[in-house]
């Protein structure tokens, strides 16, 4: 950790922590030691992107005309789906390395250092979401290679925000959940729970149409089939406005409900 060490800023004696500038230098100095664990485990790329290619590709060119029926093509309406797939993944994550930086000792560490402890925070949320960019790079390259198109580069930057969006929204989500539970083995089944129902009772996968009413209550107001639609509707050039807006809507919602509530869990923690 010796690179951590060198790389935050270091405060002089009267010199206030909270300074929003330096705040942002520490931030962004824990960020990268973030980023540093994914060049020093590469299997978080394989976990957060390729495993989804292979995915996709077994749900296209397996699954795909059993599920699409003739009536779709599967291809053009399962890629979104996977592709904030990639997201969530990213954001559970969140939560897990969290706790592993308290039961590891690594808080220990943070707390002797001359750092607003703010900072440790806003570090891994920012490391997370810079995860999700590669992340979304990635799989709107591999979709582009197997024959996806989309309306416009613009509609692709535009869904690259609302899933980036929403998938900082869930990583406030998951740090709770980390923040929560004490050993990182709890923390790795809650996280895995608490997105089984997002993933699976949503149109990221199949139309709502073939779920049964009960399930479909539950999936046309599940944020993660607003993503997916909303997505869908602007790579096809078609009307996105409001699975634009209720996608908008939950990431306010869930930011401001959870965005807090970690901060104040994370402040009785340190």
């Amino acid at each position: 950790m010796g690179p951590l060490q060198t790389d935050l800023p270091i405060m002089t004696p009267g010199r206030s922590t909270t300074d929003p500038r330096r705040v942002f230098r520490q931030s962004m100095a824990i960020c990268r030691r973030n980023l540093l664990h994914m060049r020093g485990s590469p299997m978080q790329l394989v976990s957060t992107a390729v495993f989804p290619m292979l995915f996709g590709i077994v749900l296209i060119y397996v699954f795909g005309g059993a599920i699409g029926n003739g009536r779709i093509d599967y291809k053009e309406y399962v890629l979104p789906g996977i592709t904030f797939q990639t997201v969530a993944v990213a954001s559970r994550l969140t939560g897990i390395w969290l706790n592993l930086d308290f039961t590891s000792g690594m808080m220990d560490r943070f707390r002797s250092f001359p750092i607003a402890r703010s900072s440790v925070l806003i570090g891994r949320i920012t490391a997370d979401v810079c995860r999700m960019v590669i992340a979304l790079v990635l799989m709107f390259a591999f979709g582009f290679a197997i024959g996806f198109r989309a309306s416009s580069p613009l509609a692709v930057l535009a869904s690259m925000l609302l899933m980036v969006g929403l998938g900082m929204a869930l990583s406030w989500v998951s740090a709770f959940i980390g923040l929560m539970l004490r050993r990182p083995q709890s923390v790795q089944t809650a996280a895995s729970m608490w997105m089984i129902p997002l993933q699976f009772g949503s149109s990221m996968f199949v139309p709502l149409d073939t779920m049964p009413g009960w399930l479909r209550i539950f999936a046309e107001v599940n944020p993660v089939t607003l993503v997916c639609d909303a997505c869908r509707a602007l790579l096809a050039g078609t009307d996105a406005l409001m699975p634009v807006a209720g996608t908008v809507f939950w990431i306010l919602g869930t930011t401001a409900v959870f965005g807090p509530l970690t901060v104040m869990r994370y402040a009785r923690r340190v």
